[in-house]
């Protein structure tokens, strides 16, 4: 585990809600606080589309929703004079970037040991803050998947231009 402490907070918000840095996170859940509270499911129901183009729905389908869907919804909450008194963001890492770390970094476990890799993003009055979180289904007292996870945050901030302490 791991916390960034975000510097930036203007132009983080900017790639968070009017880019697509990052789109291809499935959102788990998400919260907001403005003149009311407001709570998002990340569950999908694919059978909201019905027979749409299933090539689209397959990263999403008996999973969570991309965090590019549900994006223009969050940045309208956010919209106004007035700042958000609060916002938290789970973020989860789609299971073939998964995939993808694991065969890269050589983590000894398989994709189905893994519930999933996650960055919680939360806003509050103490500031922007950025913590990743892993979790697994089999007991393990190795840590190189949260290391890696780190790591893959870290150089995903840097080249996305996101400064953090």
């Amino acid at each position: 585990m791991r916390a960034f402490q975000i510097q930036d907070h203007r132009d983080f918000m900017k790639k968070l809600l009017m880019t697509e840095t990052f789109d291809t996170f499935q959102l788990s859940e998400a919260s907001i606080t403005t003149f009311a509270a407001f709570h998002i499911d990340g569950s999908f129901h694919a059978d909201y589309f019905g027979t749409q183009d299933e090539t689209e729905l397959t990263v999403e389908k008996d999973s969570l929703v991309l965090w590019r869907r549900v994006r223009p919804f969050f940045f309208d909450l956010t919209r106004g004079k007035n700042t958000p008194l609060s916002f938290r963001i789970v973020f989860r890492l789609a299971q073939h970037n998964t995939e993808k770390l694991l065969h890269q970094t050589g983590v000894p476990l398989s994709v189905e040991d893994i519930n999933g890799l996650f960055l919680n993003i939360r806003f509050d009055d103490n500031g922007l803050n950025c913590v990743s979180g892993t979790s697994v289904r089999v007991f393990t007292l190795d840590k190189a998947l949260d290391q890696a996870w780190d790591t893959m945050l870290e150089r995903f901030f840097r080249q996305k231009q996101i400064p953090y302490l």
